[in-house]
């Protein structure tokens, strides 16, 4: 009995001083980790918030963007630091990153049109075709842009809808920015018959581009003779505006052309209906020019 309660004194000595071994070591390692995690924390959050103030000085870049990139750092940063926590207890680190790799491509085969997505917003956000208020068109889609983000870029249409278009569609396709340019050319066209008097009828449209002083007289408005029909011919004027005035001068030049005709008949006889320019009952009608939103 003696020497069996040696024995069990003893078994349990042992046992005590391998499990204050074993604490002591462990707890280097523990209080190691936690100075590890809380450096490499605040680490993450020091290089990130350094990353974004200097791609935000960055002419160009997108806020939308900026913020990406700082994320993709910090968390880039937190999982070394993680993975690195690991090592200190003795972990096989380098069969955990062959995991996050192989993670990594199956979820990026998972997710390959969402990547897709966000390639093609990282280089409209870089190239920025467009940008927040200018109204675009695509051969799908067509509105005001309200927000351009890292999957889809949020539009207004016309008609006030909201649509919402993938990134890819818009990368993979031609793209015209009706605002982006601060003047546009219109061309608004007249049909004459040959026996009216075409010097007439081309003085009155420069006269009415002249006497407004939205349309810009650099580059100088111009009326040339379009083209010749089987019974009319087709005379263009053709003038420039700046983007924000191009709308109400296309309207407002139609109606006053209208006008000039109808109070002028030996220049246009009888063209009292503003439209496409054909030949009707022996009258000649102006033509509207194409309507483009904005």
């Amino acid at each position: 009995m003696e020497q069996q309660a040696a024995d069990v004194l003893l078994a349990t000595q042992t046992a005590l001083s391998q499990a204050s071994a074993l604490a002591v070591q462990y707890s280097f390692s523990v209080l190691g980790a936690v100075i590890l995690l809380v450096l490499g924390w605040a680490l993450a959050g020091f290089t990130s918030r350094w990353a974004y103030e200097g791609l935000s000085r960055v002419h160009g870049i997108d806020e939308t963007l900026a913020r990406f990139f700082t994320n993709v750092l910090r968390y880039a940063l937190l999982i070394l630091v993680f993975i690195t926590v690991l090592g200190q207890f003795g972990v096989q680190t380098a069969s955990i990153i062959a995991t996050l790799g192989a993670a990594g491509l199956a979820i990026g085969l998972a997710l390959q049109g969402t990547l897709q997505n966000i390639a093609a917003g990282i280089m409209l956000l870089i190239l920025r075709p467009f940008r927040v208020g200018e109204y675009i068109e695509t051969s799908s889609v067509a509105g005001t842009v309200r927000e351009i983000g890292l999957f889809a870029t949020e539009l207004k249409t016309g008609d006030g809808l909201y649509r919402l278009a993938p990134n890819s569609t818009l990368w993979n396709t031609p793209i015209t920015n009706f605002t982006r340019e601060p003047t546009r050319r219109n061309e608004l066209k007249i049909s004459v018959a040959y026996e009216d008097d075409i010097d007439l009828a081309m003085e009155t449209l420069m006269n009415l581009a002249k006497a407004d002083s939205r349309v810009l007289t650099s580059p100088a408005p111009s009326v040339f003779i379009d083209s010749l029909g089987d019974g009319t011919i087709s005379v263009a004027l053709r003038y420039w505006a700046k983007t924000g005035d191009w709308w109400l001068v296309s309207r407002d030049m139609v109606k006053r052309v209208k006008l000039a005709f109808d109070e002028n008949p030996d220049a246009v006889p009888d063209a009292s209906d503003a439209a496409p320019a054909n030949k009707s009952n022996g009258k000649a009608t102006a033509e509207k020019p194409t309507p483009t939103r904005q």
